[in-house]
């Protein structure tokens, strides 16, 4: 049987997608016109991937079970068991997506044992955790990418709230004058824990201040997000969140509890095979503001931008703590010879045309722009020929 194998992805139609971006990056169809938010390459249920296998498709899940071991590594079975520990994607938002946060292993655990228990429905869209495994994520933008990051610093925080002028906002700035953690989840708490005319007045007052005062970064996306959530207090999160543009091939990683708003452009993105989503606000779907109170971490201070290891072999690597997953970007012309990794891998052609080669048959797959293959763990070395770039999802080899 091949060891390297067509992959086909799930996209996923959410009301944030974009209705270009898909189409215009990596070619895909959009025949009805309608947003496409996402492109999951993985097997969560939430969005299974599918691989060809002797000309028919089959579930990706499935494939892997027939032979765990040679297909995604012993060390990654024994550390995961018999399962791709991560998902892949492609992201694309045309509009701001909910603040949300995602939990760590010991939450998802308790959290998803409690919502069984309490025989809430694994697809009741009152759910919030879906899945009994941390979330932490890698986003690698494709196109400029606007987005909100983490607490900013308190000092930083305390001024731009200040600068409003709002005596509901101004009482409780004694929290955050105190510069720590403590200080600053008592002021979050007490924004979103207000009653529900108190917190639509905050916002109406925080995003007619916003327009009234010189424009700034933080301030032009509290009007914009007030345009679409106008009685929604999380409208006030980019004056607490570090906003920030990354650049095409700069990377950001979140950790579980870090709260977070992807706002506008393309990229890709990989985490735990997890959909753990914990909302707040800025959003349609459910919001769990105490889980997700519980879940923060609140740590505070500049984002951390991620650039790529230095290129050796082609081959640039975002480096993180993540145990389940690992990125990098490999551009080719001419000639690329992976080393074994030992793991399952997913790559996702982003760029040109070539062909993946292995074996002492040189068997082969053609690649193209938006392809996708999975290589089986006991593949060994392969070679990617021709003029293209490519995104390599791996597991860590320690």
């Amino acid at each position: 049987m091949p060891r390297i194998l067509d992959l086909r992805g799930c996209v996923r139609n959410n009301p944030w997608g974009s209705r270009s971006l898909l189409s215009q990056l990596f070619g895909f169809e959009n025949p009805a016109g309608g947003p496409q938010a996402e492109y999951w390459m993985g097997v969560h249920p939430g969005g299974p991937g599918e691989v060809r296998v002797d000309g028919d498709w089959v579930p990706l899940n499935d494939w892997i079970r027939q032979a765990p071991e040679a297909r995604l590594g012993a060390a990654t079975v024994e550390k995961f068991g018999a399962e791709l520990p991560f998902l892949f994607k492609i992201l694309a938002a045309g509009e701001p997506l909910s603040l949300q946060a995602h939990p760590n292993e010991e939450q998802a655990k308790a959290g998803f044992a409690l919502e069984d228990k309490t025989e809430v429905g694994i697809h009741d869209p009152t759910r919030s955790f879906r899945d009994s495994r941390a979330k932490p994520e890698l986003l690698c933008a494709l196109t400029p990418f606007d987005a909100m990051l983490g607490f900013r610093d308190l000092a930083e925080m305390h001024a731009l709230i200040l600068e409003l002028d709002l005596t509901e906002l101004n009482s409780r700035l004694t929290d955050l004058r105190s510069g720590t953690t403590e200080g600053l989840r008592k002021f979050f708490s007490s924004l979103l824990e207000e009653d529900t005319p108190t917190r639509a007045r905050i916002a109406f007052e925080v995003a007619r201040r916003c327009a009234e005062l010189p424009s700034h970064p933080a301030r032009r996306w509290v009007i914009e997000l007030a345009r679409r959530y106008p009685e929604d207090i999380c409208v006030l999160a980019p004056l607490l969140l570090n906003v920030i543009r990354l650049e095409a091939g700069q990377a950001v990683f979140l950790p579980p509890g870090e709260l977070h708003c992807y706002l506008e452009g393309c990229g890709v993105e990989i985490m735990s095979s997890s959909d753990n989503v914990l909302r707040c606000g800025l959003t349609r779907s459910h919001v769990d503001v105490p889980t997700l109170l519980d879940v923060l971490t609140f740590s505070h201070g500049d984002a951390q931008v991620l650039e790529p290891s230095p290129e050796r072999n082609e081959e640039r690597t975002y480096a993180t703590p993540a145990k389940e997953f690992e990125l990098s970007r490999v551009n080719v012309e001419g000639n690329h010879t992976s080393s074994p990794s030992g793991s399952i891998e997913i790559l996702l052609f982003s760029l040109g045309a070539g062909e993946v080669v292995w074996g002492e048959d040189g068997e082969a797959l053609r690649v193209a722009r938006g392809s996708s293959v999975v290589v089986s763990a006991d593949s060994g070395a392969y070679q990617v020929r021709g003029s293209c770039s490519f995104f390599r999802a791996t597991v860590p080899a320690s």
